[in-house]
């Protein structure tokens, strides 16, 4: 009896597990919205950056374009801190309510260094209208968060920076 009831009772539980699974697939995002990483720059060093019109490294900045035929928001991230040898880097984009989290990943941490890169980040399903862009980061700390508004629908393009002083920025 022990046996039937044991075995019934694991039935049950690989049921809930493929049944809540199956149910977490379907509803992955109810607003249709996803994105990727388009490309990355190489880590800036203090040698390029002084040879180029690069922004101050102590300054991070998102700068937006967004196209209302194709629905799809374009944000290029200057001055993203990661590891210098970081292996791929990666973006995850959610979106929840008026609020779009773009979290920023790095695969590894081979070397025993920071530096800056520059993202180009393609966002698609987006409707016109407002929102709050939020961005996580791995360096961040406790520095300013790059967080800001945007209106799509009245102003489908512009920027936002935020200053840094603590490695990798503004050194």
């Amino acid at each position: 009896m022990k046996a039937l009831f044991h075995s019934v009772l694991a039935v049950a539980i690989i049921a809930m597990l493929i049944l809540g699974c199956k149910n977490e697939q379907d509803n992955n995002d109810p607003t249709g919205i996803s994105g990727r990483l388009l490309s990355n720059s190489a880590c800036k060093d203090l040698k390029s950056a002084a040879t180029t019109n690069a922004l101050a490294d102590s300054l991070s900045c998102a700068e937006y374009q967004f196209d209302t035929s194709t629905h799809q928001l374009t944000i290029k991230h200057i001055n993203a801190g990661f590891n210098c040898c970081p292996g791929n880097l990666s973006c995850k984009v959610t979106a929840s309510s008026d609020t779009i989290v773009i979290q920023e990943f790095e695969e590894s941490q081979l070397c025993s260094c920071n530096c800056l890169f520059d993202l180009e980040i393609e966002i698609v399903g987006v409707e016109a209208g407002k929102y709050a862009i939020k961005f996580i980061e791995p360096y961040c700390g406790n520095q300013a968060p790059l967080v800001f508004d945007v209106d799509l629908e009245g102003d489908p393009e512009g920027s936002f920076c935020v200053i840094r002083n603590q490695y990798p920025w503004g050194i």
